[in-house]
């Protein structure tokens, strides 16, 4: 018999709420978390908005900041979110846990260059219009430190993880893109299920609000221009989206084996039933405009929870708010929900909180897991106007109560990368 995996803890940062409830009572509220940058100058940049984590102060988390200095702010978000996780989970109390079969497996980013120490580099070591390399090296082992240089590197974050909780079975991270966190905690989740663990730190961390990374989403015009008013920028599937608003931010979640959560009697928020993962083989910047991947994801996630296409109360959508994506993420949970894709109830919380890109699917994965518990689904904001191709039954602008068991979470990245969850309420 297949090993069952629940959550048992939960935590997040996000930029409308650093707690599960201010989060949660946030989306409840329909407010928003996108406003101006305040990083760094943006004022003239084609997209002057983002969705920041506002006043985070990783001394509320951890006693010995001075250890992390060099990270950067998706590291302490990582950390903030892991902490308030096991808090809420109980296992920092347990004296028993067997650090062999307790890993670590995110879906976390790179970390934040010094955009100004960086370009101050290559403006000394230019000469004649052209940068000379040796010149580069040499200022830059000058200058540049080798551990922050380190903390840039993806898995970092989950290094960190494990030491701080001691963590001493798997540890991992995958990055694929914005698919990452999702397809981390389903990995987490194959991993427990096969053995090889009995509890997992699992989801991801991600900023991405710098000067390289907004340059890079305008370039490939991925990215809402609506400066006159940012909080209404972020509007999924309404006709006239224009693209997403970066965020930033963390989920984490506690997956346990089931077993491993009764005998310590643990607190179950649901339990991770079905997990899809497929490839569009398609473009990289763009979702196959079939939906094949997306659709033969879905399908996979429903087919390995043996859960029937009339069984989703809720698909939490990957809504990134940009033409193409809302409208094939529409087609593909219609292909495969089929006659019930139209009766069933769809949100996208990028809507209020921005698309936090790695950690984007772990906070969803969070919100599907609140909804289960709390029997309120969390709405799309900002839904104005109806798209003709784009027609299921959105939750617009209001939270809606109802009896919530079973959620499709769908997280769809660049590269053609498509990850669907399947959580439902906890039965024995």
């Amino acid at each position: 018999m297949r090993r069952r995996v629940v959550v048992t803890g939960m935590g997040c940062m996000t930029p409308v709420g650093k707690t599960l409830d201010t989060m949660w009572d946030s989306m409840m509220e329909c407010r928003s978390g996108i406003d101006w940058i305040t990083y760094f100058d943006a004022s003239k940049f084609p997209t002057k908005f983002a969705s920041q984590v506002k006043d985070f102060d990783l001394s509320n988390y951890i006693d010995n900041v001075e250890r992390f200095k060099y990270a950067g702010r998706n590291i302490h978000f990582a950390i903030g979110a892991a902490t308030e996780a096991m808090n809420d989970s109980g296992l920092q109390d347990m004296k028993n846990l067997d650090p062999s079969t307790f890993g670590v497996y995110l879906g976390a980013g790179e970390g934040t260059q010094d955009f100004n120490l960086f370009m101050g580099l290559i403006a000394q070591a230019r000469v004649d219009d052209e940068v000379d390399l040796e010149a580069f090296a040499r200022f830059g082992m000058e200058q540049l430190h080798a551990e922050s240089e380190l903390e840039q590197e993806p898995n970092m974050t989950a290094g960190h993880l494990a030491s701080l909780f001691n963590a001493q079975g798997p540890n991992m991270n995958c990055l694929t893109a914005c698919a990452a966190s999702s397809q981390a905690i389903g990995e987490a989740t194959e991993m427990i299920r096969r053995g090889d663990a009995n509890v997992m730190i699992s989801g991801g961390a991600h900023s991405m609000i710098h000067p390289f990374g907004l340059t890079g989403f305008n370039l490939l015009t991925a990215l809402s221009t609506h400066n006159e008013n940012p909080q209404e920028a972020s509007r999924p599937f309404d006709k006239n989206r224009d693209g997403f608003v970066l965020g930033e931010g963390a989920g984490i979640l506690i997956l346990e084996e089931l077993e491993h959560a009764k005998a310590r009697g643990a607190k179950i928020y649901g339990e991770l039933a079905g997990y899809g993962s497929t490839a569009d083989a398609y473009r990289v910047t763009d979702i196959h405009p079939e939906g094949r991947g997306a659709t033969a994801c879905i399908r996979m996630a429903l087919k390995d929870a043996g859960v029937n296409t009339d069984g989703v109360d809720y698909i939490n959508a990957h809504g990134t708010s940009t033409k193409v994506n809302d409208q094939v993420e529409t087609l593909a949970c219609k292909q495969a929900l089929g006659q019930y894709a139209m009766g069933t109830p769809v949100s996208s919380i990028k809507s209020m909180m921005g698309h936090l890109i790695a950690a984007a699917g772990s906070v969803e994965a969070i919100t599907c897991l609140l909804a289960i518990n709390r029997n309120v689904l969390p709405p799309t904001i900002n839904y104005e106007t109806p798209d003709p191709v784009c027609d299921l039954d959105y939750i617009a602008n209001q939270p809606r109560e109802t009896k919530v068991t079973t959620c499709l979470s769908n997280s769809f990245g660049f590269g053609g990368q498509n990850v669907s969850l399947i959580f439902r309420e906890f039965a024995a």
